[in-house]
């Protein structure tokens, strides 16, 4: 990036930071083209790059104070676009499991999931699942299955013990499972 694109990112910047919503907008056109095919190339899924930069520009508005502290806003935005490729794909693999797991379970229970929904109705209902857990249950589920982080870990974060920890995730799964099994039926 030459000097002066720098200093018009610095300046723009710090009109983010105080709300203009003009200079995100030029921003978020002068970058928006490089973070998507960087994403797209660890992705390698269209639909999923065009989500992560929407997530990175949401993410960007919501810590707009933060911005004046960035010194290198090219490498401080791709290494944020590296970051949430990479949470998505973890967090895809981990329902990818659970979803070939019900389907495990759904095919024993003599239900056949083509005939009820596909995959990716199946994922959105996971989603919306997920989402409408109790509030302690879905803040340990998300930290445990798509942060990755330790049962310890996330004691320590919520100033909780491990035993509650595995009762909220046991509950939580629990209901997951429960409810996609009753969608399927």
């Amino acid at each position: 990036m030459d000097k002066s694109l720098g200093d018009r990112d610095e300046q723009l910047l710090k009109k983010i930071a105080v709300g203009d919503e003009e200079a995100f907008v030029i921003i978020f056109h002068a970058w928006r083209n490089k973070l998507y095919f960087f994403i797209l190339r660890i992705v390698e899924n269209s639909e999923s790059a065009e989500d992560i930069v929407q997530d990175i520009f949401v993410k960007l508005w919501q810590d707009r104070a933060k911005l004046t502290q960035v010194d290198n806003f090219g490498a401080y935005l791709f290494r944020m676009a590296q970051n949430q490729a990479i949470s998505g794909m973890r967090r895809m693999a981990h329902y990818t499991l659970i979803i070939a797991e019900l389907k495990k379970d759904i095919k024993e229970s003599g239900v056949t999931v083509d005939d009820s929904l596909s995959e990716k109705q199946l994922y959105d209902k996971l989603q919306d699942i997920i989402e409408r857990l109790p509030p302690r249950q879905k803040a340990i589920y998300k930290m445990s299955r798509e942060e990755g982080m330790k049962q310890d870990e996330i004691a320590n974060r919520l100033g909780i013990s491990i035993s509650t920890i595995q009762n909220h995730m046991t509950a939580a799964l629990s209901t997951i499972k429960q409810k996609i099994h009753d969608l399927l039926q």
